[in-house]
């Protein structure tokens, strides 16, 4: 910045100025360009391992599980599991938005559900060093990795009701089985993909949100999922899937809204092996919807 405002300033005449200016726009754009993600910086510890899938059949093994157990956001027993998960038995799909400050943005986050009240949740998000902290301009270039966070609910849920002060809301989807399985196995592919050649997060570009309507659309080409502003401004989107028939229709979204706040089921839930189950009580749920 200083070099562009002497180049304008002090490069006479102006045209040689100018022609300084656009030089070394040219020299950082060149080196942004080729700055590379990797897989091996010194990471945080929340997302210090890479999480992978194998698949069987039926059979999907998750390595990499994150069940952290937390007394405060900073203070947590890493702990990082391998799962198995029977995809013959898998049940839906539920949306969870996370509200931190403004209604139009949040942090999107899918959770599948299995026979027996078994979740898998995966959260998309920036991968960050220990030496960074997120900034919402800096996700603009480059700065963070893309991250995928499989994970237990107790970790991803916990840490936002409990100790992050943050509003979650769950949405029970009319998302098939079928189709259920086939989105898991998007995210699957994808995590994968990212062990072996990492990307970079962009926060208008690949983020929660515009990776899940990827997702959506990677697993049924004909859905609905379409990244426009109601996706941009990620606070938004539950009313989306409500209009678009994927959420309980039954009643007005105003009180499918009210109902779906699960900060006072978590805190109660607390550590409970049956988190999952705990926190759907009650949350209304649509009829499934064939695709």
């Amino acid at each position: 910045m200083v070099a562009a405002s002497a180049a304008i300033v002090f490069v006479r005449p102006r045209r040689y100025g100018v022609a300084t200016l656009f030089a070394l726009f040219g020299v950082v754009l060149t080196w942004f360009l080729l700055l590379k993600p990797s897989n091996t910086r010194d990471w945080l510890p929340d997302v210090a391992q890479v999480p992978s899938v194998q698949i069987d059949g039926d059979r999907l093994t998750v390595h990499n599980v994150r069940n952290f157990d937390y007394r405060s956001e900073t203070d947590y027993t890493p702990r990082w599991e391998d799962r198995t998960y029977d995809l013959s038995k898998i049940r839906g799909v539920d949306l969870m938005l996370v509200y931190w400050g403004s209604p139009a943005i949040a942090h999107a986050m899918v959770s599948f559900e299995f026979e027996g009240d078994q979740h898998l949740a995966i959260s998309i998000e920036t991968r960050k060093e220990k030496s960074e902290s997120y900034s919402a301009l800096q996700g603009f270039f480059r700065q963070y990795e893309l991250y995928y966070v499989f994970a237990d609910e107790r970790d991803v849920v916990r840490v936002r009701t409990h100790f992050r002060n943050e509003e979650v809301y769950l949405y029970r989807t009319n998302v098939a089985p079928d189709h259920a399985r086939a989105l898991l196995l998007t995210y699957a592919r994808h995590a994968n993909r990212l062990a072996e050649h990492p990307d970079w997060y962009n926060a208008l570009t690949s983020n929660c949100a515009t990776n899940v309507v990827a997702h959506l659309r990677e697993s049924n080409p004909s859905s609905l999922a379409r990244v426009n502003w109601e996706i941009l401004l990620s606070g938004y989107a539950a009313r989306k899937a409500y209009r678009n028939g994927r959420l309980d229709s039954s009643m007005p979204f105003e009180e499918l809204q009210a109902r779906s706040h699960v900060n006072a089921a978590a805190r109660a839930a607390d550590d409970d092996p049956n988190f999952a189950k705990a926190i759907r009580v009650g949350l209304p749920r649509p009829a499934t919807k064939s695709q």
